[in-house]
């Protein structure tokens, strides 16, 4: 998840153990964005993997080195018991362990005694809906709340978030659950895509053989089933000799599927799908955005234009909503 969210959860959590304490409050929030620190040891990561981003700073052992840190340098910093910091700083830093496990974006909470990974594929590793509640939660409690209205009133904003993101939650965990019963319609090793709306998932899977690729997916939103699919579209991955410019969606899209992956670096890092249809003009245009890296109704993409006069196709790399009413 994101770094705003990661510092309120642990706030939340803090303020349920320790209540209005601000000095365990700001500590617990620190650890709980702490294991994001790593992203400044990339140069060290090359040489020593184990610290790289999702490394040793998301697992027990890092939160408990941090935690323990904290109980001697928290009360220097702030009155306090060294226990109750240690306490809040391992809670907070479990916290930020078990929401980015929580996403597509998989943690070692045991490491460096196992490599064993956490990852439940129940949310987006930057869901902007979280991110922007997080954002605008912090300017109310810091900046609206803060020594300008009682305190039974930030009270139940804090309790209002807790409910919130207790919901949020639950409801991630339920579409999880719920979507993994339906994996054989698409395959049986379907994977599920969770989209922003934590209602709406994607099932997809994706099948390499020789130079192709097929992928097939369907869409499924909790309390209705799989309301759309499964569809499926096949590809080259090498863009197959041809002369002219595409006279159907097929072409369109074994033509194009090549030059898109060389176009952009997300889209064979992710799951992707493909679309072809014919602009206003009557020329042929092929789509692939990628299916995790969306937004608003957008999708991370490489648009393919071909070119009535079979001239050299323009590429384009965007964000592009896609036709496909299922989409």
């Amino acid at each position: 998840m994101d770094l705003f969210s990661h510092v309120l959860v642990a706030y939340l959590v803090t303020f349920g153990i320790v209540g209005f304490k601000p000095q365990y409050l700001a500590a617990g929030a620190l650890a709980g964005g702490l294991p994001d620190a790593d992203a400044f040891f990339f140069v060290l990561a090359r040489r020593y993997p184990i610290l790289q981003h999702h490394g040793i700073t998301h697992s027990l052992f890092g939160v408990t080195v941090v935690a323990t840190a904290g109980a001697f340098l928290g009360p220097v910093a702030a009155a306090g018991s060294p226990f109750v910091y240690f306490l809040v700083m391992e809670v907070g830093g479990i916290c930020h362990i078990l929401q980015d496990g929580f996403t597509h974006f998989s943690v070692p909470p045991l490491a460096p005694f196992s490599d064993r990974r956490l990852e439940l594929d129940a949310d987006r590793a930057i869901n902007f809906v979280t991110m922007a509640v997080s954002i605008a939660s912090f300017y109310l409690l810091l900046v609206v709340e803060r020594n300008h209205v009682p305190y039974a009133t930030y009270v139940v904003t804090v309790y209002g978030l807790m409910v919130f993101f207790g919901a949020y939650f639950a409801i991630r965990l339920a579409g999880r659950f719920a979507i993994g019963r339906h994996r054989n319609v698409v395959g049986p090793k379907a994977v599920p895509v969770p989209t922003t709306n934590p209602f709406k998932w994607v099932l997809l899977s994706e099948e390499q053989t020789d130079d192709r690729l097929k992928t097939r997916w369907a869409r499924y939103v909790l309390g209705k089933g799989l309301v759309d699919g499964p569809y499926s579209v096949e590809a080259p991955l090498v863009v197959p000799p041809h002369t002219g410019s595409p006279t159907n969606a097929r072409e369109a899209l074994d033509w194009s599927y090549g030059l898109a992956r060389k176009a952009s670096r997300i889209l064979p890092m992710t799951y992707h799908f493909g679309e072809a249809f014919q602009s206003a003009a009557g020329a042929w245009v092929a789509v692939w955005y990628s299916l995790e890296f969306t937004a608003f109704g957008r999708a991370s993409a490489v648009k393919v234009s071909f070119p009535e006069d079979g001239s050299s196709p323009h590429v384009t790399s965007t964000f592009y909503k896609p036709t496909h009413p299922a989409v």
